[in-house]
């Protein structure tokens, strides 16, 4: 049991790649009389000038449960992904392992050269996988590279551990092979023997294929090298094949299969290179927005067309989906090369039967029926998704004018602190006071004191803005004085010590701007009148009596108080008591 060959990356454009790497077997396990892996061996590294790194990628395997921390060139590694393999033979179980590291960037630091694996240790498991002559370590790196003199490929990188005998078998979708040239499979394997020579075979679309001297047609996996032409490199493989022959123009699809009858190999990984120009469309949403008391979405969407080998088409179909139902098309409107991309915003208008939070899905290639209308690599990363909702703003109840009494001149002091309650549509909205519409609608200068807020003048309009989690609404409502019937002090004590010495009516003055106030002596004799612009009676008269004008004498007065208001029919009537 162990771990299936599957796709681990692809690369679509200029790309290519080369092996290097380097058994720890001294010689062919098959061989040794004495058991023997070693810790350390090189290999050389060789790219033209013009090549330039992209990825590189190193595996080591040996027999055993694994050593996952190595070095290359005095850097210590340590493994970012690992395999296993097991397999029971007479009652007995043998391990084997492969681990996995990027070391792009020490290969894009080093470049050309030697490069040297160290503290690989497979020891403690030697003399058991002697047994069955399985004892091995090596390594490899896979360096795909790219170069602008190189036609458009999508190389793909396979990896896992996964065993033959049995049978192996990898399907390549998405293909669209526009020219078979220099087309080609590579494949690390481990643990293979140049003796064993079972129906050990490679196909490509069912055709055996070879690469002779180094690896002819029934003995594929024999510890050689055919990137430097070697068949040394005991118990591993690093082959490249030419499959040109065994691809046509127009595929679409390309199946591989490894067989062995005998011989036990482990295949680590595969990279293909195919001269195949498909674009890939993807699409991602960047924004949705919604305006309250609308059913108008407008979304932001960006759609590209990256890692691929060819550009999108002008015109691609863009199909969105609201809860899963379609709703209406769009398309792109350029040719969208390589690694670029089309920015587009649309509105779109959401069914009145559509309600609560929802789901907006943009499928690009998808004519709205789940069909497409391009060939491309990949058919799955085709969509994306976002939720929005529909929102409304609050609705706010009627709220009555607030009256307070006249203070003077239309003064007031209003409390309106319960419309915090009674403004609410639901109980978690917020609810604000302002003294302006254009402060209500920016949320800025709040009225704090609700419950004691005085209005120098009136009639005054106050505004309310209610919120709730998404939209706010704005109303009003006005505050107005009345005025209050005046309170009279019939009391005058005119001996200027500054306590009632003038004849007070509260609410009167600046209050009834019109009132008139006479005062009678008990004789029923006019001694004093005044108005709003008069001061208030001292106790002295301002006509001819039996006393003359100037302070009365002491005794019982009466007044007359017309406050000349439509509110109030009947003049104020009372007496007033003067002292001295």
């Amino acid at each position: 049991m162990g771990q299936d060959i599957t796709l681990y990356q692809q690369f679509n454009g200029r790309y290519d790649f080369v092996f290097c790497g380097n058994t720890l077997n001294p010689i062919e396990n098959s061989f040794q009389t004495t058991p023997e892996v070693l810790t350390t061996s090189s290999s050389n590294l060789t790219l033209n000038p013009t090549d330039e790194v992209e990825k590189a990628y190193l595996y080591w395997a040996g027999s055993g449960t694994g050593d996952f921390d190595v070095q290359l060139n005095g850097q210590n590694i340590t493994a970012e992904r690992t395999f296993c393999h097991q397999r029971i033979v007479s009652g007995n179980v043998f391990d084997y392992f492969s681990a996995f590291t990027e070391v792009t960037s020490l290969v894009q630091t080093t470049g050309n050269g030697l490069y040297t694996l160290s503290e690989l240790d497979v020891s403690a498991f030697i003399e058991q996988h002697f047994t069955r002559k399985t004892n091995f370590a090596g390594w490899a790196i896979i360096v795909v590279y790219k170069n602008n003199a190189l036609p458009l490929n999508q190389l793909n990188v396979y990896d896992g551990l996964q065993a033959v005998p049995n049978e192996i078998d990898v399907t390549l979708n998405s293909l669209n092979v526009i020219d078979n040239q220099d087309a080609k499979i590579g494949f690390l394997a481990w643990e293979g023997d140049s003796g064993i020579a079972v129906n050990e075979t490679l196909r490509i679309n069912g055709n055996p294929i070879s690469n002779p001297p180094l690896n002819p047609e029934d003995n594929a996996f024999n510890g050689t090298n055919s990137f430097t032409n070697s068949s040394d490199l005991y118990n591993m493989d690093l082959d490249v094949y030419n499959i040109q022959n065994n691809i046509q123009i127009g595929d679409t699809t390309a199946q591989i299969q490894l067989t062995s009858g005998q011989d036990f190999v482990m295949i680590n990984a595969i990279v293909t290179k195919l001269n195949s120009q498909l674009p890939d469309a993807s699409i991602a949403i960047t924004n949705t927005s919604t305006t309250c008391n609308s059913r108008t979405i407008v979304v932001d969407f960006t759609v590209s067309n990256l890692n691929s080998t060819n550009s999108l088409p002008a015109g691609t179909p863009i199909a969105i989906y609201v809860n899963g139902v379609f709703v209406i098309n769009t398309n792109t409107t350029g040719i969208i090369p390589i690694n670029g991309s089309e920015n587009h915003q649309i509105s779109i208008e959401i069914p009145a039967t559509f309600l609560g939070n929802m789901e907006l899905k943009l499928v690009v290639d998808d004519n709205g029926n789940g069909i497409g209308t391009v060939t491309e690599i990949i058919e799955t990363n085709n969509s994306d998704l976002d939720t929005f909702g529909l929102y409304s703003s609050p609705i706010i109840p009627n709220l009555l004018e607030k009256k307070a009494c006249n203070e003077g001149l239309g003064k007031g002091n209003f409390d309106f602190s319960e419309y915090e309650i009674l403004a609410k549509e639901t109980p978690t909205d917020w609810v604000r006071f302002y003294t302006s519409e254009n402060d209500a609608d920016a949320n800025v200068n709040p009225i704090t004191n609700t419950n004691s807020f005085v209005a120098e003048s009136t009639p005054k309009t106050i505004f309310v803005r209610v919120e709730n989690e998404h939209c706010f609404s704005v109303t009003s409502f006005e505050l107005t004085t009345y005025n209050c019937p005046p309170e009279v002090y019939n009391f005058v004590s005119a001996n200027n010590d500054f306590q009632n010495d003038t004849f007070y009516v509260k609410g009167l003055r600046d209050i009834f701007l019109n009132f008139k106030t006479s005062i009678f002596n008990r004789w029923g004799k006019l001694i004093w009148s005044g108005t709003n612009t008069s001061s208030d009676w001292d106790g002295t008269s301002s006509s001819d009596t039996a006393f003359g004008k100037g302070l009365l004498p002491e005794g019982t007065y009466y007044y007359i108080i017309d406050l000349n208001d439509p509110d109030y029919g009947s003049p104020l009537l009372g007496y007033i008591y003067l002292t001295h």
